[in-house]
């Protein structure tokens, strides 16, 4: 015989008895008063035709009693059921004087079992300690009944009383139990969808901001470049033709290295996956040289310094390789003409770095973000991945410039 399978598909019977019992609850939900309406006039009906036909006679132990009075009983014990779902507790209250009657006369009418549906809904929507005293006002009639007409013995006739409250009372809790489950369900589902919905906004406001701050490195620094690539072979043009061509090459091969790094980025945004292995690196360290050559060929001479050796994680050099094309693009913008640069880099163990760039531009410009400027908020979150710290401001006076310096601290052991 073949293994069941998990994913079997429900039988035809068992999935229509499903889908009726979906639509009689949503029924019910839409109009509980008509649902109310239909179960009482039932009940209602079956308690006259018990009346009517002399059903009744074959569990009496009085068969004289008053037409009238069996006909108020029987109304007595099914109407109150209108209400049973809301308040159920008044419901079996209202009962308990038709019930007592109906055992201290004999008539012994079968709607007095009706109590038990509410014992039910009792134990189904109110607290269980309400049980106690509804099973000894259920236990009541029986206790009468025995004591004015002696028929059974007391524990026969009790044990089967307190045998039936106790299986509509079990019904109900077992009922209720699986609905507060299937709520704790539904609830935590929704806590989850909400949850994730939560972490996918964060995780897409996140990945913004990271694009956000990779295209303004990216163009920012390159346009820089080339803007000032332009400005210097416009002047070279009419003295030194050569010195303009220069130019335009180095135009080109930084406009060339923007869309390569433009078109890495939208790569990564892109949703398939199948070509994240032949994407290029993110730069780092190694790649300081080219930038440095452009920026060099852009007007701006920099000097570099390095002590130690670097013995950084990719994750890292991008942040230092990010930070000092951030600073050498506003040296650019803000320095004005004659403008140097100076790279300072200190590798230390453990991942530990230190990085301090000066110029000597303008001492009263000023660096600081335009409104909606992603330049050194994009250092300083950055520099926060690795708790490291960013300073950026004037140089000391008598000093001209900016000075911009990053501390990455030693990474920490996991």
């Amino acid at each position: 015989m073949d293994p069941v399978t998990e994913d079997r598909a429900p039988e035809p019977l068992t999935e229509y008895a499903h889908r009726l019992t979906r639509r009689v609850r949503a029924f019910d939900r839409r109009h509980p008063l008509l649902w109310d309406l239909h179960i009482t006039g039932f009940w209602v009906t079956a308690a006259l035709i018990d009346y009517i036909g002399g059903g009744w006679r074959h569990n009496a132990h009085n068969l004289d009693v008053l037409g009238q009075l069996l006909l108020t009983l029987s109304l007595g014990l099914s109407i109150p059921l209108l209400w049973r779902r809301t308040h159920p507790r008044a419901v079996l209250v209202a009962m308990a004087p038709f019930a007592l009657v109906n055992a201290w006369t004999g008539a012994a009418l079968q709607a007095a079992l009706l109590q038990l549906a509410v014992v039910y809904h009792i134990a189904l929507n109110r607290a269980l300690r309400n049980l106690w005293w509804v099973t000894a006002l259920v236990i009541a009639p029986v206790l009468v009944s025995v004591a004015r007409h002696g028929e059974g013995t007391w524990d026969q006739q009790i044990g089967s009383q307190l045998m039936s409250v106790t299986v509509a009372a079990l019904i109900g809790i077992t009922v209720r139990t699986r609905r507060n489950y299937t709520e704790a369900l539904e609830d935590r589902a929704r806590r989850l969808e909400t949850e994730r919905d939560q972490q996918a906004r964060l995780a897409t406001a996140a990945e913004r901001s990271r694009i956000a701050r990779e295209m303004h490195d990216i163009i920012g620094h390159n346009l820089s470049v080339i803007t000032g690539l332009a400005d210097g072979g416009r002047y070279a043009a009419a003295k030194s033709p050569e010195r303009a061509a220069q130019a335009l090459d180095a135009i080109a091969g930084t406009s060339r290295q923007a869309l390569t790094e433009l078109r890495r980025l939208l790569d990564v945004m892109r949703e398939d996956e199948q070509n994240q292995a032949d994407l290029t690196p993110q730069p780092g360290l190694t790649d300081l040289d080219q930038l440095l050559d452009g920026v060099r060929s852009a007007g701006l001479p920099v000097h570099t310094t390095a002590h130690g050796i670097p013995t950084l994680p990719p994750g890292r050099q991008l942040t230092v390789y990010r930070v000092i094309q951030e600073a050498l693009t506003n040296t650019l913008k803000h320095a004005g003409p004659d403008a140097t640069a100076q790279i300072e880099l200190s590798y230390e163990d453990k991942g530990s770095v230190t990085l301090t760039i000066t110029d000597t531009g303008n001492a009263g410009r000023t660096d600081g973000p335009a409104p909606g400027g992603r330049g050194l908020p994009g250092m300083r979150e950055r520099t926060a991945l690795y708790g490291g710290t960013l300073e950026a401001g004037p140089r000391p006076h008598p000093e001209q410039g900016w000075r911009v310096r990053l501390h990455l601290p030693e990474e920490n052991p996991q």
